[in-house]
């Protein structure tokens, strides 16, 4: 898949629309304003407004994950970012909208996100199978984030 991003017809007041039928999200590691998640999320966010979002859904359980840390409500950012938001202006609009978190806090938050395992023996049974299927040969992979990476070639 291509990494560029065009602006999509129709919604060319948003920054850097990624067309994720053709191209795929920013990493989940990718942080903006210190969060992870927040570009990915950012990503899935505009190419839903723009209709080109494919396979990848905003407000999924990964995305749930950042509003459930932050409080922010998922439809409250989508409206901040449809009105065109750049990545600097959203994560400054997050960080004035996260009440409930110290700078402590937030890079606590990143930490145990980026080395999340699967827990229970059914989420081990399915994350194994599906890094046989994505990076047979990367016995190394163990985290949520580095499936994601070693899917959409990062790895």
């Amino acid at each position: 898949m291509s990494t560029t991003s065009t602006p999509a017809p129709g919604v060319s007041h948003l920054p850097k629309v990624r067309d994720l039928t053709r191209e795929f999200p920013r990493s989940p590691n990718k942080e903006i304003a210190g969060y992870v998640l927040l570009a990915r999320l950012i990503d899935k966010c505009r190419a839903t407004l723009a209709g080109r979002n494919g396979e990848y859904l905003f407000n999924c359980p990964l995305d749930q994950r950042f509003f459930e840390f932050t409080g922010i409500d998922a439809e409250e950012i989508k409206a901040f970012i449809a009105s065109g938001a750049t990545d600097e202006e959203i994560g400054q609009w997050v960080k004035e909208h996260d009440k409930r978190n110290s700078e402590e806090d937030v890079l606590a938050w990143s930490y145990d996100q980026r080395g999340r395992e699967p827990e229970g023996a059914e989420a081990k049974a399915y994350f194994e199978q599906s890094r046989r299927e994505i990076a047979p040969k990367r016995y190394n992979v163990r985290t949520w984030f580095q499936l994601l990476d070693a899917e959409e070639g990062r790895l």
